[in-house]
């Protein structure tokens, strides 16, 4: 018997009253016990999807180290299995949903297409209790693409989910758009429509509905200024960025949507940051720690002063010369031991690696050349063309890099026809290189909170900001937290939050590219009340949960959430549980939710420290 989330209407309330402290303490703790996770620094791609894909109640997770594959961390009642791999290669972004109303979740995967010499069409699974089916391809498939942004949302609002399939442009293709819009045809995907092109990597999605129409909208990010593109009859969409934002806002890095005033409208936060430059390096004196980036072409950073031994840590580049590294001026090979996908290692004696070679043709014999040149000093140079990264230890000293200074996150507050900038009024004015945002209310006090993952300068560990939302006095940056990520050489990346063991305190995933994932478990002192909300399947049976708008009235508190929405730039989750705190209040809970066909539905709750189901759960 296969358990199913197809049900007429579901909520699962999980409310907890407690004695309330006078003061909030919010902080968190990295857990391994329930994290088995891979100890080895590998690339990243994307937030980690959530959902249930086994239908136990409790929300297992979806991981991608891009280049190596996809896993899957099952969740046994709050501590995730070892991940277990479902797909190997190059992968992008991931979805979860029922297309075809079976009970089963289906998941899509966009493939990597070999930086257009190897496009494919993006890959599908059905997940049946714990087994992943390859499904086959539709009976026109999916087209074939450099593929990057996948996402199931109903866009006709018809019920049923629809398909968003982005694509890193084909020069072959000539600036035709390659953003493909897919109709759910009774479970088969059927070609629609477009969206406009896009260039580079300019196909990040953030799917919200800013007006209140219960129509879809979609907000493109990536390359260039950031574009809205507001939901119409169909699969319509008009460009309305002009319109509706304030100004041009460019060198975004995330979205996500927050009602951060509970007014019943969808705020924006975007992250804004730089990449790294060509040749930037960076130098930490108390740990005497240099970090590099380079990429697309030669490279040259000398007179390392390391004395003797030459102590390298997490050097990455990705295929072909993840493994090819010359040594000293014979430039012999040097051999690794086991697989050379993640980050390496490499301790090298100077009696090992003397001189380097004179007038070395890099772009013939492409790769790290490291020689010791003398004089307690190193030099290590080269060609490579996909982005490349390392750390040295031991350095005595480094010449200063004038690293670009950071940019701010915005803040835009919803006004119903168009946003207006709310940064500074919310007290969220600071400068960085933000990588990545997620949203919830980590101390259940009836407001949703901003967690921001910042990029990281490589030599030092990285550590999360984290604003608390007072309601009305703004923002509060939260010290303390302890949300940090040791492992240098890393790059901050990707951000989900889940409430993975069902104690009613959100918790946090964070993924660091060229370094690990890591799992913060929620410890906040002050136990406030909260709502878990679980969603299945409009009454009618016609319109699934992802997409489904919850809002709650408690006192006069209103608050609202979508399924499926997350700060993620090429993925969507499907977390049907949705988390409400609610503060000290004891006052009946109103719940309502709306289906994206325009079917509702209503409950209210009373009776706290229950779970309540409410329609029949059925069963294949």
């Amino acid at each position: 018997m296969k358990k199913t989330l197809t049900f007429c209407f579901l909520l699962c309330i999980l409310l907890g009253n407690h004695s309330i402290a006078q003061n909030t303490t919010t902080t968190f703790k990295e857990v391994f016990k329930e994290f088995p996770r891979q100890e080895k620094n590998l690339r990243k791609w994307d937030a980690p999807v959530v959902a249930d894909l086994d239908q136990d109640g409790y929300l297992d997770l979806l991981i991608n180290d891009h280049g190596f594959g996809i896993q899957v961390c099952w969740n046994n009642k709050g501590k995730f299995a070892k991940p277990y791999d479902v797909i190997m290669g190059d992968l992008h972004g991931v979805s979860a949903g029922d297309i075809d109303f079976d009970g089963n979740i289906e998941i899509v995967m966009s493939r990597g297409g070999g930086s257009g010499s190897n496009a494919r069409n993006s890959k599908m699974y059905r997940v049946v209790g714990r087994e992943f089916i390859p499904m086959e391809d539709f009976k026109e498939p999916l087209a074939l693409m450099r593929g990057r942004t996948v996402g199931f949302v109903d866009i006709d609002n018809d019920g049923d989910l629809d398909l968003l399939n982005f694509a890193f442009p084909d020069g072959a293709k000539k600036g035709l758009t390659e953003n493909y819009l897919y109709e759910n045809n009774g479970g088969e995907l059927v070609l629609n429509s477009t969206l406009p092109a896009s260039k580079i990597d300019g196909q990040k999605v953030l799917l919200t509905d800013f007006n209140g129409d219960n129509v879809m909208d979609i907000v493109m990010y990536g390359h260039g200024n950031v574009k809205i593109y507001q939901g119409g009859e169909g699969f319509t969409f008009d460009d309305v960025s002009k319109k509706v934002l304030p100004r041009s806002i460019d060198e975004v890095t995330g979205v996500v949507e927050i009602d951060y005033d509970n007014d019943g409208d969808f705020d924006l936060y975007f992250t804004r940051g730089l990449g790294f430059e060509i040749g930037e390096t960076f130098f930490d004196k108390a740990s005497k720690t240099l970090g590099f980036y380079t990429k697309r072409g030669e490279f040259n950073f000398d007179n390392i002063e390391t004395g003797d031994v030459l102590q390298m840590e997490n050097f990455q580049s990705q295929w072909p010369n993840n493994d090819t590294f010359y040594i000293g001026e014979a430039s012999y090979d040097y051999e690794f031991e086991g697989e050379t996908h993640s980050g390496k290692n490499i301790r090298l004696v100077n009696s090992d690696a003397l001189g380097f070679p004179d007038n070395a043709n890099y772009k013939e014999k492409k790769g790290w050349y490291i020689g010791y040149v003398g004089n307690k000093k190193w030099k290590i140079a080269g060609f490579l063309w996909a982005p490349a990264t390392g750390t040295v230890r031991g350095v005595k000293d480094y010449p200063k890099y004038d690293n670009p200074e950071g940019l701010s996150d915005i803040l835009l507050e919803n006004k119903g026809k168009k946003f207006q900038d709310a940064t500074k009024k919310m007290n969220l004015l600071f400068k960085a290189h933000s990588s990545a945002a997620t949203v919830a209310d980590f101390d259940n006090n009836g407001f949703q909170d901003i967690l921001v993952v910042p990029r990281g300068n490589l030599v030092n560990e990285n550590e999360a900001i984290v604003f608390m939302n007072k309601g009305e006095s703004g923002f509060e940056k939260l010290q303390g937290h302890n949300i940090i990520s040791t492992e240098l050489g890393a790059i901050g990346m990707a951000v989900e939050n889940l409430d993975f063991n069902n104690d009613g305190k959100v918790d946090v995933v964070i993924g660091n590219e060229r370094g690990k994932w890591h799992l913060f478990k929620n410890n906040v002192t002050k136990t406030n009340n909260y709502l878990v909300v679980q969603v299945g399947d409009a009454p009618s049976k016609k319109a699934t949960a992802l997409g489904a708008l919850v809002t709650i009235k408690s006192g006069k508190n209103i608050q609202q959430r979508r399924i499926g929405s997350t700060g993620a730039q090429y993925s969507l989750s499907f977390n049907n549980m949705v988390h409400f705190g609610l503060g000290s209040s004891n006052q009946p809970v109103e719940v309502k939710i709306t289906w994206t066909n325009g079917e509702t539905a209503e409950h209210k709750i009373s009776k706290l420290n229950t779970t309540t189901f409410i329609g029949k759960k059925l069963t294949n």
